[in-house]
């Protein structure tokens, strides 16, 4: 059990006055540590969370008009810890079972979706702050990077693919562009106007077919991210990020394994059939993919450089899945390339 951990188990004990209570370590990681205490659960969020903008997610999660969609938080006033890291408290609910694919709640995830993004964002706390998915997709990129790995054809593939997305994907703006230009102009031969050029015609062109970026998304939407409270049915946890964006991007994951080979066909069809039939509109009533397109990728790129980093950190090979989310990113940059 890690320091935050521990901190995080004797916080509880002095809040809530019970000793007897079961203590379960759900996650423990540099970006999450969770801890269930009998029928609560306590999260520290990640070092460097912005108070104001947690409680504004907080303020959301608790709002009725995202009632039966998240979870709404139990009001204990808990603070912080003694390194300094957020905590918040909530109803334990029972998680996907990851062993019964079979089971996987992917109609209701997509019926929370759509609820997710048509809540009128105007009646909701805020100033709310942005959608965090391009965000955290940088930071994988970021840390591939800092992991300085020996050069391999896997890690240029996937940097390029990074490369060719537009900025907004990316979570930077055409000013901070620089790095991630370098590394796809790197591999483009073609002459710089025309590079330019074609980047900029692109860049548009997404930014044209982009119509409803203010809305009310999840920002990390994965099977992990659903619970069943005995007393309801399935709600949306994990406000860390949560804000205004590109509602695409809550779909993105479960269509970048469906590219990937990862998703099969029929669970692909009955999350977005679901999403759509419950009012969604990110992916709008025909081909999905003009909308799914760039947020896909992003989150192909995104798995594939954290599957790349944390491989070499452990000292593994990749396992079956990792594989094939490299394998995506692979093609991503081989098809930028045949298509200039």
């Amino acid at each position: 059990m890690s320091q935050t951990a521990a901190q995080l188990v004797a916080a509880l004990r002095r809040g809530r006055r019970d000793a007897t209570a079961e203590v379960t370590v759900l996650a423990d990681r540099p970006d999450a540590t969770v801890v269930r205490y009998g029928h609560l659960v306590a999260k520290a969020h990640p070092p460097g969370t912005d108070p104001a903008e947690l409680a504004v997610r907080l303020g959301v999660a608790a709002h009725p008009r995202c009632a039966g969609i998240l979870l709404p938080p139990v009001d204990d006033g808990m603070g912080a810890l003694p390194d300094g890291r957020r905590v918040t408290l909530w109803p334990y609910g029972e998680p996907v079972a990851p062993d019964a694919p079979d089971a996987a709640p992917w109609v209701e995830a997509g019926k929370l979706l759509a609820r997710l993004h048509a809540v009128p964002v105007a009646e909701l706390p805020g100033p709310l702050p942005a959608m965090r998915g391009p965000v955290k997709a940088a930071r994988a990129i970021a840390r591939l990077r800092a992991a300085a790995l020996p050069d391999s054809a896997a890690i240029r593939a996937v940097l390029h693919a990074w490369a060719g997305l537009p900025g907004w994907a990316r979570g930077v703006d055409r000013t901070d562009d620089r790095t991630d230009r370098v590394d796809l102009d790197r591999t483009d031969r073609r002459d710089p106007g025309d590079r330019r050029d074609h980047r900029d015609r692109t860049d548009r062109r997404d930014h044209e077919d982009r119509q409803e970026v203010n809305r009310l998304c999840h920002g990390d939407l994965h099977l992990g991210q659903l619970i069943r409270h005995p007393a309801t049915d399935w709600r949306l946890i994990d406000i860390d990020d949560l804000g205004l964006g590109d509602p695409a991007w809550d779909l993105a994951r479960p269509a970048a394994w469906y590219a990937a080979g990862l998703l099969a066909p029929e669970d692909w069809d009955r999350f977005l059939g679901a999403y759509r039939a419950a009012g969604g509109s990110a992916a709008g009533q025909g081909d999905p993919w003009p909308r799914l397109d760039v947020p896909a990728r992003a989150l192909t790129v995104q798995t594939a450089a954290l599957a790349l980093a944390k491989a070499a950190a452990a000292g593994r090979a990749l396992d079956e899945a990792e594989e094939a989310m490299v394998e995506a990113a692979v093609r991503i940059a081989r098809y930028m390339e045949a298509v200039g």
